[in-house]
This record gives structure tokens, sequence and C-alpha cells, in this order.
């Protein structure tokens, strides 16, 4: 199999498997948009975008179509089928894109889906261009550009959330038709035992009842039906495209319907589920909740009290860093001093800021504990466990 590159000045498409992989993306998407308009429509010189998930992503010019397509288009292409009893990548994907196209432009926080096919497993997308994603304005060296940005990008997941809060059904009525509805996967009780298991075995700090009922009622509210609207799940800065209309999102393979208050301590804890996450200057993340509350509190009013909101997204972080220590502590190296950008400097910085912020919130026990926690990881990473900021703030 072999693709028409003749117009491509230089290829970026290797040889080999990966050559295979993006002819066979190409062909999906010229089939789906074929059927979809009715007419043959080429593509030409594709360029392998190097997506880091289950599917082959590309950027490929249109040759040649009757219809006003636009010159350049986004192919994402899931060669293996779904893993049997575990979300499907594609239908979590393909059904996000199709949420979003049925809004206005001006509500679409991601690009236009123009195309898709479950039966090749392909989605053809509108091409944002070439503009920079998030990690890239936080790893320059412009503070200002890098502010700009992180505000964007926290406007835009309000609007984001403010826009699906009402279509959780439209969501699972999409899904159903392409598998099945698939739930979140919450914090559960196991695994917060776990992690108060964690805690005692390797930093000797025990977890007091009632932490224990705070972290049980707080899955609980992650789970109820307030403050309900889509996520991708998937927060990384490299996700994120910063376009003169506003930073965009990219790659639901994961996005569904949560609490929004999840995404919302990531504004508290930015970027935790990267695994180059980093800090931000003091006052950032006030300014990104600042601007994320600006777009939702039409939706939910409640979040106009102040003191609500700060207990609800204290809540909400308190669960995120628990996930991310049972993620993380089993694997990191308490033997040896941390370095500023390590992961075990991470982990402690977040717990540092828990405590901050439960203290700010009147979550005494929560401070308290997290102030062991972070205490103690101090203690065994050194002097220098303080998580470095990104370049663009150094």
């Amino acid at each position: 199999m072999t693709v028409d590159t003749s117009s491509a000045d230089d290829s970026t498409v290797g040889a080999g498997a990966e050559h295979l992989a993006v002819a066979a993306a190409v062909a999906a998407g010229e089939s789906v948009l074929t059927r979809r308009f009715g007419s043959t429509i080429s593509l030409v010189a594709p360029e392998d975008l190097a997506g880091s998930g289950p599917a082959t992503v590309l950027r490929a010019r249109v040759a040649s179509s009757p219809f006003a397509l636009p010159r350049t288009l986004v192919i994402k292409h899931y060669p293996d089928p779904a893993e049997p009893g575990k979300p499907d990548p594609y239908a979590q994907e393909a059904v996000s894109y199709q949420l979003f196209t049925a809004l206005t432009a001006g509500e679409r926080m991601c690009p236009e889906l123009l195309a898709h096919d479950a039966r090749h497993r392909v989605l053809v997308l509108d091409d944002l261009g070439r503009a920079p994603t998030l990690e890239d304005k936080l790893n320059a060296r412009d503070s200002r550009a890098a502010e700009r940005a992180l505000l964007s990008w926290a406007r835009s997941l309000g609007r984001l959330h403010a826009t699906t809060a009402n279509r959780e059904a439209d969501f699972n009525a999409l899904l159903r038709r392409l598998g099945g509805p698939v739930k979140c996967a919450d914090l559960t009780l196991p695994t917060c035992e776990r992690v108060a298991e964690l805690l005692e075995e390797k930093l000797d700090v025990p977890t007091p009842d009632t932490i224990r009922e705070r972290l049980s009622r707080a899955a609980e509210m992650s789970r109820a039906v307030a403050y309900r609207a889509f996520s991708p799940v998937d927060l990384s800065p490299d996700n994120n495209l910063v376009t003169s209309a506003g930073v965009r999102f990219l790659d639901f393979e994961r996005g569904l319907v949560r609490t929004a208050l999840v995404d919302a301590a990531y504004l508290r804890i930015p970027f935790a589920s990267s695994p180059g996450a980093l800090a931000l200057p003091a006052g950032m993340s006030e300014a990104m909740i600042a601007a994320w509350r600006a777009e939702v509190v039409a939706v939910w009013p409640s979040f106009a009290d102040d003191d609500l909101l700060a207990e609800q997204l204290t809540t909400s972080e308190m669960l995120l860093v628990w996930l991310r220590t049972f993620e993380m502590l089993p694997t990191l190296d308490l033997s040896r001093p941390a370095t500023p950008v390590s992961r075990e400097a991470a982990l402690v910085t977040w717990w540092r800021e828990l405590a901050k912020h439960a203290g700010y919130a009147r979550l005494t026990d929560v401070a308290e504990h997290a102030t062991r926690v972070a205490a103690a990881l101090g203690a065994r990473l050194g002097p220098h466990s303080d998580l470095a900021y990104y370049p663009a703030f150094r």
C-alpha cells in the first residue's frame, strides 16, 4: 500500500509500520468522506502528527473535491478494535465530537467533526492549523503570553462546562449507539483505604476517621447529579491549542460526563495528570478559578457564594490529590533527595497546596492531615522538594 505524497516537499511519514498506519488512516478518511458527500474525495501529503494514544493522527490536504471542504483536514484512525469490557476510545471520542458539533460555532470548544465511521473507526476533523499548544506557551520564556494562555484555557474550560451542563442525556444516548454508556472511574472507598494504608506504611502518618468519613462523603458528592458537565478528562497542556479564538480542546478519547468540580480541581493543582506537571506562580490558580467561575456561574448560581465554592473546590482537590497519591506513591523513591522537576517534588507540593487551601476553606481536619503528610514527604525528600515553575515563569 502506498500513499500519494508527491505534492509534499519533505514528507514526515516514515517507512515500514508507520507508513502503513498512515496509509490506512488516509484510506479510511477518503472512504468516509466519499460516503459522506457522495463523491470521490482524495487526500494527499499526509503529515503524521504523532498522537500519544491508540489512534493514528495525521493532517492531510484535500487534493480534489467538488465540495467546499477546508484545504486541510485532520484524520484520527483507530486501527484496533475496542478491548472487551473496557471503554472504547473511538466511541468516546466520536460521541464527544458529535456532542460539540451539534452546538453553534461560538459554543464549540474543539474542532468540528466533519465525518466519522464506526466500521472503519475513523474521525475526520476540521484542521485548526499549526497553533501552539498550551504546553508550548508554558515551556517558552514569555510569562505574559503564558498567563494569557492559562486564563484563556480556564475560560474555555468554563465555557465547555456551561454549554454541556444539561446534555448528559444526549451524550449517553449517542454513546449507547456506539457500544453502551461508560461511567467515570470514581475514587472509590477501597482506593481511599489503600491510600490510607500507604500513608501509614511509607510515611508513618495515620488517617483519622474524620478524614475517612469526609472522603466517603466527597466520593458520593462526585457521583451526584449536581454540577455535571462534559469533561475531556485528559487535561494535559499538550492537548490544548492556543488559537486566536481562544484555547481549543483536543483528544476526547476518555471524554465523558462527570461533575465539573473534578476538572476545576485541576485549576488548583494544574495538569496533575500530566507526567511532566510543574508549578505555577502565586496567584495564578486563583486567577484561573475566577476566569472559570465567570463562565459557569450563570448555569450554577450557587458558585457565586465564595465560601461554598471554596469548600467544593477543596473537597474535589482532596479527592484528586488522594487519587494521584494512589497512583504515584508506590512507585516513588523516598530514599533520596528529590529534584525540583521530579514526580516526588510534585506530590509533596500538591499535599502542601491541599493543606493551604483547606486552611483557607476552614476544613481544619483536612488541613492538619495534609500538613502532616506533606511534612513527612518533605522530611524524606530533602530541602529541594519544592516543585519548580514551568519555564515561562522562572
